[in-house]
């Protein structure tokens, strides 16, 4: 009889993480954070002598989404950071990619989602506003990331992601860092917001 093929994955914390039911009591954060700080974005085509991470895009998108919902509470602030979380077992790949292979890294991306925010205390689907506004800080993040270190030109970026605000564009700079400083800061960021949504 042949094998059924493995569907989970060994973490560096010892856990197993099965992909295809995934459970919170698996999901680790130092897991995350290794995961997507060496999971490059842009399927590494970026400039710079570090590749530009999941979990540097994801410190920037909660900072941005920080600026235009300033009133958002701790929670919702975690959710932008966790928006891509479940990539630090899936990888990104590039919208391309994601509409070639259809529903199903829908579903998986889906599942994996529900599971790391029950985990951190969120709920398993979070509001569609919120969504959508984490969404916008998201397309913003990659506007700036298309322009300043993808190649893109702004004509471009904007066709595929929109303008930021006007006030945004005079600040903001992309640099990527060493994904072991990235896995720091976001780990760093993590405890952060996870004090504060039990204050």
């Amino acid at each position: 009889m042949p094998q059924q093929p493995r569907a989970w994955q060994r973490m560096l914390s010892g856990r197993r993480l099965d992909l295809l039911d995934p459970t919170p009591v698996d999901i680790e954060i130092a897991d995350i954070a290794h995961g997507l700080a060496f999971v490059a974005r842009w399927n590494g085509q970026t400039h710079g002598d570090f590749p530009y991470s999941v979990a540097e895009h994801s410190l920037l998108v909660e900072a941005l989404f920080r600026e235009l919902y300033p009133k958002a509470p701790a929670r919702w602030q975690l959710a932008a950071l966790l928006h891509d979380a479940p990539e630090y077992v899936i990888g990104d790949m590039i919208s391309p990619v994601k509409a070639a292979v259809g529903a199903a890294y829908g579903e998986l991306d889906s599942r994996l989602t529900a599971a790391i925010h029950i985990r951190f205390g969120l709920p398993a689907a979070i509001p569609a506003t919120v969504k959508k506004q984490i969404k916008r800080a998201d397309r913003i993040s990659a506007w700036f990331e298309a322009t300043q270190i993808a190649g893109f030109s702004e004509a471009e970026a904007t066709k595929f992601f929109g303008r930021p605000p006007e006030a945004m564009q005079q600040s903001l700079k992309i640099v990527p860092r060493p994904p072991v400083e990235v896995r720091e800061a976001f780990t760093a960021r993590h405890a952060e917001l996870m004090a504060a949504c039990h204050d």
